[in-house]
């Protein structure tokens, strides 16, 4: 069925690419030197002299009543002049109708939170159905421009290797998803104890050897569990390829040195890091249901009636405990120091949480007026009107000295909704900016979670590697995509189950790994690296 889909995927492809290029002589809009603009001054409003149309496509919203009798489409339409003609596709099927109407050539002005691919972009953009935004930014974009002027990372993600940008994106600068990894310790035990939290794997493997030994909970019976996971959880899975308890030994994920890409799961480090947690697992400080239990199961440890989980992998401590239990009990343990004294925090810098949110087609009448309308959304009061909604409703200014995440002032608090379906805004479709700053402006109730990960990640921020850089969002022909797919499926799904195998002694670490290794280039790791290497040079060399 799989293999089924993505054929049709790529006829209806070929098709699109034959019916752009023999439609491109008779696009109007961008391409065509006779345009008069028809908008204000750039950074005033309203943003056109005459009313504008523009018919603009997404996918549905499930949170959003109806984008046409929305209050923000309403609000924005009166702010810039512009009325927009939605036309809505069902969330279920909306990706496969969108590719219909590009190969058909029946396709609207404007194109938004489409999940468009990059190998998309880059085809659509190069036969001329996606409109080149670079000259567009420049004369319009003000608040694009401010924004790549402030956060350049943004502008480097979008930008594909010739040099255009044929999409704006959403960016949601989430400090604590940049360090997701994260380690957390049941405080009262590690008290009880009196243990520092650790710092190397040997202090966190004595830790957990003092949770098994110790009858913490006082209840006289063995069962407390020194450390769990959950399967397939965020960043919650102990047998992950990309693990907390691996970074100490090697970085866990694809990544790039001095300009080389390299992956960490066929190297002697690795196999360090397996051996490490297969001992851990061996002396039984490791739950067994770890490579098996989902999220509600590992919640119930967590929130057992007595305590019984000592230390717990997730991003987030919403995975194994409640806000109103025990999760204020839990703190943070910092990135540990390898038996090499590697000690790094897994970094996933990028801010740009949809590459493609907003793109001008060929079939624009008027493309300095969609870039004036989408550009001016990445205005701080405009984001928050789409994103947040409107004040004095859904959100209202905080009361005099009341604190943000950062311990700043805070800027704004959120008011609870009663039903999570509305109508007053939509709800983080379209593009919009919340930088760092931004989401720090939050109100938030002292133990709130989303403190509670702020003043983690802080731990974790002096740990980023300055050798090591995070792999970037690349942009790869679609036989390239095609082909990366197959690969990281294959591989990932190989390298899952043999983590999982050497760890629990099913697989024999010290016999078998050079038929693991065999296995991994049977699979074709170094074609996935080389194709990741080549759209890294294309890029940046």
């Amino acid at each position: 069925m799989r293999s089924t889909t993505k054929l049709l995927f790529l006829f209806l492809l070929a098709i699109s690419i034959i019916a752009a290029g023999c439609s491109n002589n008779e696009s109007t809009g961008g391409n065509n030197e006779d345009y008069e603009p028809v908008v204000t001054e750039p950074g005033t409003f309203p943003i056109v002299e005459e009313e504008v149309e523009l018919n603009v496509v997404i996918p549905s919203n499930s949170l959003v009543r109806d984008f046409e009798t929305n209050e923000f489409t309403k609000w924005y339409e009166e702010k810039t002049g512009v009325k927009v003609n939605w036309e809505v596709l069902p969330e279920e099927g909306a990706q496969e109708q969108l590719n219909l109407m590009l190969a058909s050539g029946d396709y609207p002005d404007i194109i938004m939170d489409a999940s468009l691919t990059p190998a998309q972009l880059r085809i659509y953009g190069e036969n001329g159905t996606f409109l080149a935004l670079n000259d567009l930014i420049e004369e319009y974009g003000i608040e694009t421009k401010r924004m790549f002027e402030e956060m350049p990372l943004v502008e480097d993600v979008i930008t594909t290797p010739d040099g255009n940008i044929y999409a704006l994106p959403q960016v949601n600068e989430c400090f604590h998803c940049t360090m997701p990894q994260k380690m957390w310790v049941y405080k009262p035990w590690l008290d009880e104890l009196g243990l520092d939290i650790p710092t190397t794997t040997e202090e966190y493997k004595e830790l957990l050897l003092a949770i098994k030994e110790e009858d913490l909970n006082g209840n006289g019976k063995a069962d407390e569990i020194p450390l769990a996971g959950q399967y397939n959880g965020w960043h919650a899975d102990i047998a992950a390829p990309s693990s907390f308890l691996i970074d100490p030994f090697i970085y866990s994920d694809t990544h790039v040195v001095n300009g080389d890409v390299v992956v960490p799961w066929d190297k002697d480090e690795y196999r360090e890091g397996l051996a490490y947690i297969r001992d851990l697992y061996q002396e039984g400080l490791i739950y067994e249901g770890s490579f098996t239990q989902n999220g509600e199961q590992y919640k119930q440890l967590g929130e057992n009636p007595e305590p019984i989980l000592g230390t717990a992998v997730s991003a987030a401590p919403s995975a194994f405990s409640e806000q109103q239990g025990r999760m204020g009990d839990y703190v943070i343990i910092p990135p540990l120091e390898g038996p090499k004294g590697q000690r790094v925090s897994f970094y996933l810098p990028d801010p740009v949480t949809r590459p493609a949110e907003f793109v001008i087609t060929d079939k624009a009448e008027h493309p300095d007026v969609a870039l004036r309308w989408a550009d001016a959304m990445y205005q701080e009061e405009i984001t928050m009107r789409s994103v947040l909604g409107i004040e004095g409703e859904d959100w209202k200014q905080p009361e005099e000295g009341a604190l943000g995440l950062d311990g700043n002032p805070a800027t704004y608090e959120l008011i609870p909704r009663d039903e999570p379906i509305h109508n007053n805004f939509w709800d983080q479709t379209g593009p919009s900016l919340r930088t760092a700053a931004f989401r720090a402006g939050q109100v938030v109730v002292p133990g709130d979670q989303e403190q509670i990960l702020w003043e983690a990640t802080e731990q974790y921020e002096p740990y980023i590697s300055e050798e090591i850089e995070p792999m970037p969002k690349l942009f790869f022909t679609e036989e390239e995509s095609n082909r990366l797919a197959q690969l990281e499926q294959s591989i990932t799904e190989y390298i899952e189950e043999m983590t999982a195998a050497f760890i629990t002694g099913s697989s024999n670490l010290e016999s078998e790994w050079d038929q693991y290794i065999d296995t991994l280039n049977q699979k074709g790791l170094e074609e996935y690296v080389d194709i990741y290497q080549k759209a890294y040079d294309e890029k940046y060399k």
